[in-house]
């Protein structure tokens, strides 16, 4: 299959998205990003991410300030983890959404 990249909607108005990369080989996920992004005047913003950069699944808080709080995730193989971070962000994104803003207001 390769490397599939797309974006899904989270709100009838296109404003809340997850943009979605995952790379297959010989039938097996071996790398995925998982990123929740929402607009703010008028610009896409990263918000909170799931991939396996430097060598390990986790999950990366982003900080209007440009600080990053990442946080080991532990799964059995990528596809639960891929299954998770999707249904993470449709489950809660209100909420990712709110504490950025929050932090944004600071």
């Amino acid at each position: 299959m390769g490397k599939k990249d797309f974006i899904k909607y989270l709100d009838q108005y296109s404003n809340e998205r997850l943009r979605i990369s995952i790379e297959v080989v010989k039938g097996e996920v071996v790398d995925i990003v998982v990123q929740y992004e929402t607009m703010i005047n008028g610009k896409w913003v990263a918000v909170v991410r799931y991939d396996c950069a430097h060598g390990f699944l986790h999950r990366d808080v982003m900080f209007p300030n440009g600080n990053k709080e990442k946080q080991v995730i532990d799964f059995d193989n990528l596809e639960m983890a891929l299954t998770y971070a999707e249904q993470d962000f449709k489950d809660r994104w209100q909420f990712y959404k709110n504490r950025y803003l929050k932090k944004l207001k600071k």
